[in-house]
Parts: C-alpha cells; structure tokens; sequence
C-alpha cells in the first residue's frame, strides 16, 4: 500500500471511531493484565461473561492470591485453557507483589517476565493502561496487515514491525484498536465483508466480497469489487 494511501486508510479509521477502546471489561492496570491473559485463546465477551464477578471482589494481586487458584478456576472455567490461565494468572499476581509493591510495571522486559505474559499482551497493557504508541498484533491485526497490504509480513512480529514503519504518528496510539475492530467485524477472516468497508478501495485484497462499495464513507457502485 502505497504511503498516501496509508495515512488516507487510517484517516477513515480515525473519522469513524475517533477513540478507539479495547472490548476487554476492566477497572484498573491490573485487571487489565489479568483479561488480556484470560482472552489468549479466547473472545472479549467469554472473557467478560468469565470476569464479571471476579472483577467484583478481587482489584489487586493481594487479593487474588487470597482467592487462590482453585478459586480462581470457578471463576474461569468457561475459559479455554482455565487450568493454565488460573496457574499463570496466581503465578504473576505473586511477583507482582513480591518484585513491584503490587503494581503492575509501565516496561516491556518486566511485563514479558511474567507467566503468560508474551510480546502481545505487554503490547496491549502498555498500549490500554499507559498510553503508550504499541501495537499488538492478534490474529486479526495479523490477517488485515496482510490481506490489506497494509503491513504484509510471515510472522506477527514481521507485522508488527512493518506497522511501526508505516503507521503515520499520529494515529500510532489508536492503530491498534481500529485494525483489531476492522478485523473483527468487517475483515473477517472467511468471508471479509468488502461492501460495508470504508477502505476497500485502499486495500490491495484481490479476491474482494462482491457487493455495494463504500469509498470514502460514500457508497456507490461495487465497480467489479
């Protein structure tokens, strides 16, 4: 994609959603960390729904560690890979409070230190809590920078990188909930619905969804996409 057609790609993104926020349900840093390692594997919503109450009673790693981890897994277990998730999540609230007072750390090596905590999730917390410009590429970042052209690449870091290079910068800091959300609900990974999309005439995916276009957030004849 050429670079004009970049910084016009999120223009639209930014115009039709100008703040972005994560679907994740939370209400503080750590609860925050404790959902974006629960939904590996998993949706928003079975992460909410798994959550709701959780989120009621336990606010810090103190308090989960006093809820331990079979209580953890009643929480969770409509989570796939609870048993794993519940060790992490018990396993990383402890060294939070042995190693941070508690309090979840704003760096990259100290996040990836904890369990179950990879490149992805610290991208999302750094991202959602600090306000830092990172991108996480889930599946659907990867298959839209891919299929758009946006930021092609064979692994998620490739993505990722290619995405630092080429988002403008000022849209650094939303990128990632805007291609999550696009990824989500209009370029969905078996049948992409091209019609509804406000960028399809930016994206470079031969195979579009015949239909109604929409360019520019004006729609007009499909023209063949």
């Amino acid at each position: 994609m050429k670079r004009a057609d970049v910084e016009e790609f999120f223009r639209r993104l930014s115009a039709a959603d100008p703040a972005p926020e994560t679907e994740l349900a939370y209400g503080n840093v750590y609860q925050l960390l404790v959902a974006v390692v629960l939904s590996a594997q998993a949706t928003d919503i079975g992460v909410n729904k798994a959550t709701r109450l959780l989120f009621q009673q336990v606010f810090t790693p103190a308090e989960m560690l006093e809820l331990g981890e079979e209580g953890l897994r009643t929480h969770i277990k409509t989570i796939g890979l609870f048993n794993a998730k519940a060790k992490n999540v018990i396993a990383l609230s402890r060294i939070l409070v042995e190693q941070h007072e508690g309090e979840v750390p704003r760096d990259r090596a100290a996040l990836e230190a904890l369990p179950g905590v990879g490149r992805k999730t610290a991208n999302v917390v750094l991202n959602v809590a600090f306000g830092e410009p990172t991108i996480a590429v889930d599946t659907h970042i990867f298959r839209v920078g891919n299929r758009t052209g946006l930021a092609p690449g064979k692994t998620p870091l490739d993505v990722e990188r290619g995405l630092e290079r080429r988002v403008p910068k000022h849209y650094r800091l939303h990128a990632h909930h805007w291609l999550i959300l696009h990824g989500r609900y209009v370029c969905k990974a078996r049948k992409p619905d091209c019609p509804a999309c406000i960028v399809a005439d930016l994206c470079r995916y031969r195979d579009k969804t015949p239909g109604v276009a929409v360019t520019g957030g004006v729609v007009g004849p499909s023209d063949g996409i």
